[in-house]
């Protein structure tokens, strides 16, 4: 059987990801292509494996945030879970990579076929929905410097290297403030020694030091995947 580099798909009793492995196709995602889009149906769900995409509320033509982030950890498509096929928000690829698609119909077919599977993937929608509780948390109640230090960390976390794609246009999006503000902050994180910025990437140099600086804002939902899902 294949060793899979999704640890959701890791995750499954080989009966569920026997079930499953019929059905996925190899596929490679360029950045901002768009998974889903808000009040439109869903397609394919998505397995990452070295590509991140992106959860992004939307209120108006403007008005966009960030409030998750998905990677070799888990699945998009968490409506299908639920039985639905539509959700308000906006998915898009942030980093491009390889993922593994399943047509949204085939999914439901197995999740109906098979309760120990369905299970198992609504772990994930726990872990998510607690990702998205800390992320209001952090949204509401961190500085920048918190807040740039646990994206940074998240997307260190979903990444095979210490190297992760991103412009400071593209963060400013995610982190709801000004790109003026995103460079002054990145800045600091360099001066610190614990990243180095390129045009298009961050490296991250000094972990630990990361994780101190975000505080408390990290780590929930990171201990919620390693409780449910290991």
């Amino acid at each position: 059987m294949k060793k899979h580099r999704n640890r959701l798909l890791a995750a499954l009793p080989a009966a569920d990801l026997h079930l499953l492995e019929a059905h996925l196709q190899s596929v490679q995602l360029e950045k901002r292509r768009v998974l889903e889009a808000p009040h439109r149906t869903i397609d394919h769900v998505y397995f990452p494996e070295t590509m991140i995409a992106s959860v992004v509320a939307v209120c108006g033509r403007d008005e966009r945030i960030e409030i998750g982030l998905i990677g070799c950890e888990g699945m998009t498509g968490l409506p299908v879970l639920m039985d639905d096929q539509k959700t308000p928000h906006s998915t898009y690829v942030q980093v491009d990579g390889e993922a593994l698609r399943i047509e949204s119909e085939a999914l439901r077919k197995l999740l109906a076929q098979s309760a120990s599977l369905h299970n198992r993937l609504l772990r994930f929608g726990q872990v998510f929905t607690a990702q998205i509780a800390q992320t209001a948390l952090a949204n509401g109640r961190a500085k920048l410097e918190q807040r740039l230090a646990r994206w940074i960390l998240m997307a260190h976390d979903r990444t095979v290297a210490d190297v992760v794609t991103m412009t400071h246009e593209f963060l400013a999006v995610m982190l709801g403030v000004r790109r003026a503000s995103v460079t002054v902050a990145l800045d600091a994180f360099e001066k610190k020694g614990v990243i180095e910025t390129r045009r298009g990437s961050i490296t991250v140099i000094d972990r630990k030091a990361i994780e101190r600086m975000a505080g408390h804002f990290y780590g929930v939902p990171e201990a919620e995947f390693r409780r449910l899902i290991g």
